[in-house]
């Protein structure tokens, strides 16, 4: 691959983060690893640290770039990304303006017709460094993975659904991990810089209101365990004591995550980490849980949801209510802690089904193990949600709200409407 000196110079492609749940941004440090290997000049900076006007006073120049590319992985990384998409538009009105990331996927149709010239899902590396590659020779960028025509038919864009070559993250040159966030044990009065990386990509699973779900479709990529532990070593030497693993669901492949935290645990037994597990994983591979402990894990996010029956058939959970008292109890003898998300509003949950839920963190004690806003947690339907995939009725559903890049939707008992706004307000 022959890059022309215009972008193989300093600042030829600018990527930018504008949030990654307060951690280092992972969807910056893989695809400048990337791009910086095929010889093209990067710069790249996480405006949830450094804001752009910081970054021109240490030499970032966005008038240089001929291709930006916006990592929104999550809907708040949407919308500060669309802001500031259209500031580096006034800036750079020359520079092709890539979205890369699964809301970029699953919203394609309204930013390439408002803001965007190209949006990448799924498997991102690879299409931005050919991306690149085509702007530098000067063609039009069609190629497998970046999409420029906006979809017709409500579905996610499409995406690279295959196995890619994983290189080692590049980090250096991003902000220093105490700028991010601080995880508060395991020990009491313990404060541990963290640093992230992904095991797996996707998800093999459908939940029916997961982003993943309409972009991976069922598919999960397994990342080479060489590279995972080198970019926890890069991160442990600049001062991590904690790793949060990203995976959407950890236990997708048990072999491979369990001789990645085995592994790590060797390497560095004074490093604690944390993983996210589906309540059907945590069932169906109980026998690892007390080893995960041993090795370290602080704590297991798991998508709880709900407590009720019919909320959890209709997001397609693959657990019950029952199940997840069982998972609980089976962390706890593990000497594992739970930490439950939820979603807290949806058109199916009755006020009863709060009461309940409420009444459970209480009495379960989980009230330290669980943000606030958890309760607050509204059921978000994005364009292409698995949730509009069937033909049932949805009388509760709205219009499409493109520019707050979601459904509208009303419970059938304004009280829940009347609740959610009270809650929210707190």
């Amino acid at each position: 691959m022959s890059v022309p000196e215009t972008f193989g110079a300093p600042g030829a492609v600018l990527l930018v983060s504008c949030y990654e749940l307060g951690r280092q941004p992972f969807n910056l440090a893989s695809p400048w690893a990337q791009l910086e290997a095929a010889g093209f000049g990067v710069d790249a900076i996480d405006a949830a640290v450094t804001p752009l006007d910081d970054g021109r006073r240490v030499g970032l120049d966005v008038a240089r770039a001929r291709l930006i590319a916006i990592s929104v992985p999550m809907l708040t990384a949407l919308r500060l990304g669309v802001e500031l998409g259209r500031r580096l538009r006034e800036e750079n009105p020359d520079a092709h303006l890539c979205y890369f990331g699964l809301y970029a996927a699953l919203n394609a149709k309204h930013l390439l017709e408002t803001v965007a010239d190209s949006v990448i899902g799924g498997e991102f590396e690879e299409a931005l460094v050919r991306l690149a590659q085509a702007l530098a020779d000067g063609e039009e960028p069609s190629i497998d993975g970046v999409v420029t025509q906006a979809p017709e038919d409500g579905r996610a864009a499409s995406t690279i659904l295959r196995k890619l070559p994983f290189v080692l993250p590049k980090r250096h040159g991003l902000a220093p991990l105490t700028r991010y966030a601080t995880f508060f044990g395991p020990g009491p009065d313990e404060r541990r810089a963290v640093g992230y990386v992904e095991a797996t990509r996707g998800c093999k699973h459908r939940c029916t209101h997961c982003p993943v779900t309409p972009v991976y479709q069922g598919r999960f990529f397994v990342v080479p365990k060489d590279v995972v532990l080198a970019d926890a070593a890069q991160q442990v030497e600049a001062g991590a004591r904690h790793i949060s693993f990203g995976d959407p669901d950890f236990l997708n492949g048990p072999g491979h995550a369990m001789a990645v935290v085995r592994e790590l645990h060797a390497r560095h037994p004074d490093v604690s980490f944390d993983v996210t597990a589906k309540v059907e994983h945590l069932l169906a591979h109980r026998d690892h849980l007390a080893e995960l402990a041993e090795l370290g894990c602080a704590f297991v996010i798991t998508a709880v949801e709900s407590l009720s029956d019919r909320v959890l058939a209709e997001l397609d959970k693959g657990h019950t209510r029952a199940d997840v008292f069982e998972a609980l109890a089976l962390c706890r003898r593990a000497g594992l802690t739970m930490r439950p998300s939820l979603v807290a509003f949806t058109p199916w949950t009755t006020l009863d089904d709060y009461v309940e839920l409420t009444d459970w963190i209480l009495t379960e004690g989980l009230v330290d193990h669980l943000e606030p806003i958890q309760l607050a947690i509204r059921l978000l339907i994005p364009p292409g949600s698995a949730l509009l995939w069937n033909e049932d009725e949805r009388p509760w559903l709205g219009e499409l709200d493109e520019a707050n890049f979601g459904y509208r939707w009303t419970h059938p008992d304004p009280r829940m409407d009347t609740l959610f706004d009270r809650v929210s307000a707190c």
